[in-house]
């Protein structure tokens, strides 16, 4: 599956997943567009699958990944643990109409 473009520079659109999938760890859940919610989607899964392996190597790649350390403590200690016994599909999509403005298509993606 290729990854969508989003309409930003490489850069621009890592730097934001980034920022996304850190919020929804620190948070629960967030509201966004439908199609940004998919990828970070995609991101999220990935992150927290390194959490449950808690070793150096893995805590490496997730604090290079998570702008907050907060957050990836937070991950090691509480979410990843949560999601032990279980195989992927950390996260939820449920769509929630469009947005006021533009019409964009509007979902919340929360950790199950």
């Amino acid at each position: 599956m290729a990854m969508r473009k989003l309409g930003r520079t490489s850069d621009h659109r890592k730097a934001m997943l980034r920022a996304m999938v850190t919020f929804l760890l620190e948070n629960g859940k967030i509201e966004t567009t439908v199609t940004r919610a998919k990828e970070v989607r995609s991101e999220a899964e990935k992150i927290i699958t390194l959490g449950k392996k808690d070793d150096l190597h893995s805590k490496r790649q997730v604090f290079a990944y998570v702008t907050k350390e907060s957050v990836s403590k937070k991950l090691f200690d509480e979410i990843s643990p949560k999601y032990s016994d279980r195989n992927g599909g950390y996260t939820r999509i449920v769509k929630v109409g469009p947005r006021r403005g533009d019409a964009a298509e509007m979902a919340i993606i929360e950790l199950v």
